[in-house]
């Protein structure tokens, strides 16, 4: 009975200790960063004002204009989606214990993938910049990039996780590496894939207008123009333009995944 009691007693202390602690590093933060939280509930009330007055109502008299550049953003992340789904898959394979048997080969792919999964996609067009100049293909290469980061560690595991459950015993019967990766593995994999590229496209159609805002193509380029110009009504319904095209690709993913299921 009293070890019980000390041991809910230590529990209790564990998590007033957590608690303490994330509050402990939240005021830090607030005190560096010498932020007010009054003040901002202040202000915020000023920027609704804001809003409200510059951006309301949108003009949507320049709609049709932007199409193609919508449409260009689409097009970003369906390209950058399917390359680097591809070249996930085959660098998910260097990376997984189950496939690859040289370990020093899994570590150079992990450290590739955890170079490029690490660095802010706004900091790899930059960078790009200096090669490719700005334009569409600083957009796409950054786009793929970032993808490959996040995808191939995710199809490494998921490769992992069909060979620990369905091809052992396909290759303790002496099949090859080739036999058991077309005939075994692609198979099993397939559904992973499409849920785990119907998933990043969905991230690639925000990223792809993140990416025109540092001139790098799609609509995100328009909507900094008309801000810098203080053209807010026209970047509003850039925005709303935007947003529609985000959560109805949510939707048709969704809906597809919910199919293959």
């Amino acid at each position: 009975m009293t070890d019980s009691v000390h041991l809910e007693e230590g529990r209790h202390y564990k998590r007033h200790l957590t608690t303490g602690l994330i509050l402990g590093v939240f005021v830090f933060s607030t005190i560096y960063l010498e932020v007010s939280l009054l003040d901002l509930l202040i202000r915020f009330p000023r920027f609704i004002g804001f809003f409200f007055d510059r951006f309301l109502p949108p003009r949507f008299d320049r709609l049709f204009q932007y199409t193609p550049l919508i449409i260009e953003t689409i097009l970003f992340a369906v390209v950058a989606t399917y390359i680097s789904s591809v070249l996930s898959f085959l660098i998910g394979l260097s990376m997984s214990e189950f496939y690859n048997p040289f370990p020093w080969l899994r570590a150079v792919a992990r450290f590739v993938v955890s170079f490029f999964r690490n660095i802010p996609i706004l900091v790899l067009a930059q960078l790009l910049v200096f090669v490719f100049g700005i334009g569409r293909m600083v957009g796409l290469i950054a786009l793929i990039l970032a993808t490959l980061g996040f995808l191939a560690r995710a199809y490494a595991e998921s490769i992992n996780e069909i060979g620990a459950e369905k091809l052992e015993g396909i290759q303790a019967t002496g099949a090859t590496r080739a036999q058991v990766l077309v005939h075994a593995l692609v198979p099993a994999f397939v559904p992973a894939w499409l849920n785990w590229a119907l998933f990043i496209f969905e991230i690639n159609i925000r990223a792809s207008v993140l990416l025109g805002l540092v001139g790098a193509g799609g609509i995100g380029i328009m909507i900094r123009s008309n801000i810098n110009l203080f053209r807010f009504r026209e970047a509003m319904v850039i925005i709303l333009a935007v947003l529609v095209l985000v959560i109805a690709t949510e939707t048709i993913t969704n809906a597809i995944r919910k199919a293959l299921r």
